[in-house]
């Protein structure tokens, strides 16, 4: 089949998954008043492979089922099959209003990363699931996630640490039998699972012996015996209190996903106790999800820019020469996370039979992307002002004793309605929300762990630039 259409992606998702929301259980995720606009999101995805005007980056013929595919799980062979998947992130965040659809995006992560690491190991039963997997995701065009942080317990602690208060902080082995293997434990932070299909199931740092049991990665259906799901609160609609917007609102919720003595058939079990290649594969998802998230974060960044410019043009003090330096600073943030993510595409690196990005240049761009951002909140906040938060609402603006004296007084600009400066306020703090900060600095890894990689990546570059002035000052 290869394709599906969003019409048959919303049916799939009516299948007996156990999900909460709000201390409810929800009987069908896609009809439900606030995560069916979730769903609506990541039905862009195949909204977008619908588009004829995108099937060029969402489609790419494959050359072994001989029709046409999902772009993300495809293998990428070269720096153009990067680069395309790049463009495809973007236009679905900017079609996303600034949230990435993922429908396929983490998922294909996850099915790189173990690719990957099953070719490392040499075992063929791996090698042979992984890639069987990945032609069942290219014929169902299944959405999927990548459940990957444990909720941990004790972080100074290794999981199987006697000290630990009990041994199910991250996501473990328990049993196995001639059906497969049975796994309990925790993930938290996983957005897009209640409405995707599948599951990735990996484990988010590398293990020692003594943690065998936790060495494992899988992939299983959300609807699967055992598993349960607890979705967080968010703003699912537009506020009475703010302008009336006919834009959809576009939002994920995250997933507190339980494994409650589920079993995994073996042929969806990828590792199950080699606990040398815990590291290795947590390692390549880090790059992959890293570079998944630099592409997103462009369309974002844009309307961070674009807030900026906005708020500071109604305001009335786009012209003040502070401001200029202020818009510099926020263009040149922008420019340079764009040009890191195209770089690490164009410099990429091949392992085994895919082709990564430039795992320095992609840690760069998350790092620069999430060490910078507050700051540019900062910055949007300082253009915005006081009225910011204290502005009167629409509800005040609609009421005829009122509407009058706001608009004689919260004028600012002559040639902006104080409607529009109103409705700008709205959206500015939209995109600066104290939800959007904790996701933009902790999603896809903290910015000191873009730093380790930096640094670990970097002791070749280090080294030869001491070889550069030790040559220099003729020392042997």
């Amino acid at each position: 089949m290869g394709l599906i259409s969003a019409k048959q992606y919303r049916e799939s998702l009516n299948d007996g998954r156990v999900v909460y929301y709000k201390g409810e259980k929800v009987d069908n995720v896609a009809t439900h008043p606030d995560l069916k606009v979730c769903v609506d999101l990541m039905a862009l995805d195949y909204e977008l492979a619908e588009d004829p005007g995108y099937k060029d980056l969402a489609v790419v013929h494959d050359a072994e089922l001989d029709e046409p595919v999902s772009r993300y799980y495809y293998k990428p062979q070269n720096a153009e099959d990067l680069l395309k998947a790049h463009e495809l992130i973007v236009k679905a965040t900017e079609l996303g209003d600034g949230y990435i659809p993922l429908a396929h995006d983490i998922g294909a992560d996850a099915l790189n990363a173990i690719s990957i690491a099953a070719h490392m190991t040499g075992n063929q039963d791996y090698i042979n699931r992984i890639e069987a997997y990945r032609k069942k995701l290219k014929r169902e065009d299944t959405a999927t996630c990548a459940a990957v942080t444990d909720v941990k317990g004790n972080r100074m602690l290794k999981p199987s640490d006697p000290d630990q208060k009990h041994k199910d902080f991250n996501v473990r082995i328990v049993d196995q039998n001639e059906k497969g293997i049975i796994v309990r434990g925790a993930k938290i932070h996983i957005t897009g699972a209640a409405y995707c299909n599948e599951i990735f199931v990996l484990p988010c740092h590398a293990m020692t012996e003594a943690d065998k049991d936790y060495a494992v990665a899988f992939a299983i259906p959300v609807n699967t015996k055992g598993l349960r799901q607890v979705c967080r609160p968010f703003k699912a609609h537009y506020s009475p209190l703010e302008f009336p917007n006919t834009r959809p609102v576009r939002v994920h919720t995250d997933s507190f996903i339980i494994f409650d003595d589920v079993l995994v058939p073996w042929d969806r079990v990828f590792l199950c106790g080699e606990w040398k290649f815990t590291g290795p594969m947590v390692y390549n998802f880090a790059l992959l999800h890293r570079r998944t998230g630099c592409s997103y974060r462009v369309p974002l960044s844009e309307q961070l820019v674009g807030g900026a410019v906005a708020i500071a043009e109604y305001n009335g003090i786009a012209k003040a020469p502070h401001v200029k330096e202020k818009l510099t600073d926020l263009l040149i943030y922008l420019e340079t996370l764009k040009s890191l993510a195209k770089t690490a595409c164009y410099d990429y690196e091949m392992r085994g039979d895919i082709a990564v990005p430039n795992t320095i240049s992609t840690n760069m761009a998350k790092y620069h992307f999430a060490h910078n951002y507050h700051d540019v909140v900062k910055t949007i906040q300082d253009l915005a002002g006081g009225l910011l938060v204290t502005a009167p609402t629409y509800k005040d603006y609609s009421n005829p004793d009122l509407k009058d004296d706001i608009e004689k007084y919260l004028t600012a600009n002559k040639e902006i309605s104080t409607e529009n400066r109103l409705r700008m306020f709205d959206l500015v703090r939209r995109i600066t929300t104290a939800d959007l900060e904790v996701i933009c600095l902790h999603g896809e890894g903290s910015p000191i762990a873009e730093r380790m990689t930096i640094f670990m990546e970097g002791g070749k570059v280090l080294k030869r630039c001491k070889q550069i002035v030790e040559e220099m000052a003729q020392i042997q």
